[in-house]
């Protein structure tokens, strides 16, 4: 339990087999949506209990969402092998679908919530343009590595936020993606790509563009 919200673990029908994930859901009267969460890139340890993701996932639940992390195939135990994001976005859809199922008597006034972080964050802006969220939150997304399409056009409410000290991703990369598109990022000093430190400001960046 986490306060009046019940948290469990479940499992997809993905393309490529199962999927683990772990779903806490709201409480009834307080829920604002369904928010699904996507972890860092499989080959280099990203797994669902990555502490940029848990972050994400508390915040969600704290506003109300039915929330949901999960592995992408090949990841903890859920099936099959990694599809260079590819297969990989087709996990996201799946699971998104599924839980739309489960809450199908309020699903068409649930509003969907997409955040990831860094792979993640690159594979939501893909899966965006088939599901068309409400809001997407992009955490240090991998825009060079995995040719993320302009998505302005994919989300109604849009965040990006990335660290001005990003080793992985760095600030100039995002710029130069966001520019284009008139998208603004909000960009926190001294910090680099896994936010060591600076998870209360990611955690407090998402509240004021949630509520404002």
């Amino acid at each position: 339990m986490l306060g009046s919200n019940i948290t469990q673990a479940f499992f997809v029908d993905g393309p490529a087999g199962k999927l683990e994930g772990v779903l806490s859901e709201s409480n009834y009267k307080s829920r604002h949506g369904i928010a699904v969460i996507a972890h860092p890139h499989p080959l280099y340890g990203g797994t669902m209990d990555n502490k940029v993701v848990h972050t994400l996932f508390k915040v969600a639940i704290e506003l109300g969402f039915i929330t949901v992390k999960f592995n992408y195939r090949g990841v903890g135990k859920s099936q099959g092998n990694y599809d260079d994001g590819l297969g990989e976005t087709e996990d996201i859809i799946a699971v998104v679908k599924a839980v739309q199922k489960k809450f199908d008597s309020e699903s068409n006034n649930l509003s969907l919530l997409l955040a990831g972080f860094s792979f993640g964050g690159a594979i939501q802006a893909h899966a965006a343009k088939t599901l068309n969220p409400h809001g997407l939150i992009m955490i240090s997304p991998s825009v060079g590595h995995f040719k993320v399409p302009a998505i302005s056009n994919y989300a109604k409410r849009i965040l990006i936020v990335q660290g001005d000290q990003d080793e992985v991703v760095p600030l100039k990369t995002i710029l130069h993606w966001a520019a284009p598109q008139d998208l603004p990022i909000v960009v926190i000093p001294g910090a680099e790509h896994f936010f060591h430190g600076k998870l209360h400001i990611i955690k407090r960046t998402i509240y004021d563009w949630y509520l404002s």
